[in-house]
């Protein structure tokens, strides 16, 4: 490793001089050229000052001069280790044109009162639409919700896990179950919605309802009562989602040396215990992972509740995501919804964040 190093300072050490400082020049010059064309810009859009361009086409000229001068500038500054950078950088500056820009004009959009039925267009209004999200009740209860729908990502661990083991064991037709469990996974959510939210659990006419009925339920109104449609959202949701975990687990499970399990067996060890000692200690990572990413993937749920309830009735079955979409879709406040977007995804962040500390902190107790 000291040798490389040695080798790569002497490298840029040949280098001419002056080389490097036009490198050095050219990286200054554009990144100033780049900062202070989006300031000019900034200013402009808030009204803060009267000059400015009609719109964002200047910057995005600028960020391109300035991408060209950050490639130039490696190769002057570095040599060829500046050009071997270059296979990197347009992964870089596509990273910051797909995700940096969009963030940055989305936290723009959300400091504005824009309004897509109103004439007016954009106005500047700072921290007003946070200030309405404090006070908003339907966003408190959509992540409330949140929290309900993410709680019940444990339930869903435990069913993934049984079918996992389940699928694991010498069963009969064990692949043609495999292959099954595996069906609803394979189906968009949307299809999901409509095939069971909007025909089997229809209170009218579908075959759900039409058992209740017999079995004594009067009024079989799935998505009527907070309660029962909140129930029922979680259902549908997990359905489509859980055989996504079970193959995880199931993967994980056939991946578990078959020495430890004969030696468990030797010792007496079966059923129970062998789970509990030996299956679900070497399964925890495996476990962890897959829980992980159902949250994340629970985090962004809207397209079930959008198409069978669109968040009722009275915003028992509304997530923050479908809340979002209806004040952009309903109410045309694209400056509202995206400063709830910019909050929610702050909230994410943290919790993420938070979660992975705490599972990376217990991981090291159990290990």
């Amino acid at each position: 490793f000291t040798s490389l190093m040695s080798v790569s300072q002497i490298g840029i050490a040949q280098i001419p001089e002056n080389q490097r400082m036009l490198g050095k020049g050219i990286l200054v010059l554009t990144t100033a050229v780049l900062i202070s064309t989006f300031v000019f810009q900034l200013l402009h859009k808030t009204e803060t000052i009267s000059a400015g361009f009609e719109n964002w086409q200047p910057v995005m000229y600028a960020y391109l001069v300035w991408a060209i001068g950050l490639c130039w500038s490696q190769v002057l500054i570095r040599g060829e280790r500046g050009k071997r950078a270059l296979f990197v950088l347009p992964a870089f500056l596509f990273t910051i044109a797909m995700v940096i820009f969009p963030l940055l004009f989305g936290i723009y959009i959300a400091l504005h009162d824009w309004n897509l039925s109103s004439f007016e267009g954009m106005k500047y209004n700072g921290l007003d639409n946070f200030r309405q999200l404090l006070g908003d009740p339907y966003f408190w209860n959509s992540l409330l919700n949140m929290v309900y729908y993410v709680a019940a990502v444990l339930v869903e661990y435990a069913i993934a896990f049984g079918l996992a083991l389940l699928l694991n064991s010498q069963i009969v037709a064990r692949k043609f179950f495999r292959v099954v469990f595996l069906m609803p996974l394979m189906l968009s959510p949307v299809a999901v919605s409509w095939m069971i939210g909007k025909s089997l659990l229809e209170y009218r006419f579908g075959p759900v309802a039409k058992f209740a009925r017999y079995l004594g339920w009067d009024t079989p109104a799935f998505f009527s009562t907070p309660g029962v449609a909140k129930v029922s959202m979680m259902m549908m949701d997990a359905w489509t989602f859980i055989p996504l975990m079970m193959i995880m687990l199931l993967a994980g499970l056939q991946a578990l040396p078959k020495e430890i399990n004969e030696a468990a067996r030797v010792d007496g060890a079966s059923g129970w215990k062998h789970f509990w000692h030996i299956a679900f200690p070497l399964m925890l990572p495996v476990s962890v992972t897959a829980v992980l990413i159902r949250i994340i993937f629970k985090l962004k749920l809207a397209d079930i509740v959008i198409n069978v309830t669109l968040g009722g009735p009275g915003g028992a079955t509304d997530t923050v995501s479908s809340f979002i979409f209806r004040e952009y879709r309903d109410r045309s406040n694209v400056g509202y919804g995206t400063m709830v977007a910019v909050i929610y995804l702050i909230i994410i962040i943290i919790f993420i964040t938070t979660l992975l500390k705490f599972v990376e902190k217990g991981m090291r107790k159990v290990t």
